[in-house]
């Protein structure tokens, strides 16, 4: 099975939300771990946090993660100003739906980002929204495992 995101972008920097805009796009739900932050940090760079006031000031802002550690969620909660939902169990969409539903979003309005193919962006198709695949954020710094691991999910993603 071939997973092609709308967007293949080296970032989520990259994103052009005038485009979004004009394609009548009103909200960007984002995974978190590798695509809004470095995985298990809890925390958002200084430039992240730029980025995201500047996107929302025409988008509604959400994140979907599937993690589940207690801790670490806590932490990211108490340096988040939106809305997120925990343990989603991406690629199913049953918590993503629920989590929709609660803040109003529809799929023709809604944009899916994340790093990884066979979790965001399946997520994001199964749900009918646009999707963007991004590169982990600390891309430059994962070990070369890590990087050959993504290598091969992404395998699934067609290209043309």
């Amino acid at each position: 099975m071939f997973i092609k995101p709308d967007y293949d972008l080296k970032s989520i920097y990259d994103i052009n939300l005038e485009e979004l805009k004009n394609k009548g796009i009103k909200a960007l739900l984002f995974d978190l771990d590798s695509t809004l932050m470095g995985s298990k940090t809890g925390c958002y760079t200084e430039k992240t946090l730029s980025w995201l006031e500047n996107v929302k000031k025409d988008f509604f802002v959400g994140v979907v993660s599937n993690n589940h550690n207690p801790v670490y969620m806590s932490k990211v909660a108490n340096c988040t100003d939106f809305p997120i939902v925990f343990q989603a169990g991406k690629p199913d969409t049953k918590i993503t739906k629920n989590f929709m539903k609660q803040n109003d979003l529809t799929p023709e309005t809604t944009c899916f980002v994340g790093d990884r193919p066979l979790t965001d962006v399946l997520c994001g198709k199964r749900l009918g929204c646009t999707t963007i695949l991004v590169d982990s954020i600390t891309a430059d710094i994962e070990k070369p495992i890590v990087r050959f691991a993504r290598w091969l999910e992404r395998c699934s993603v067609k290209k043309f």
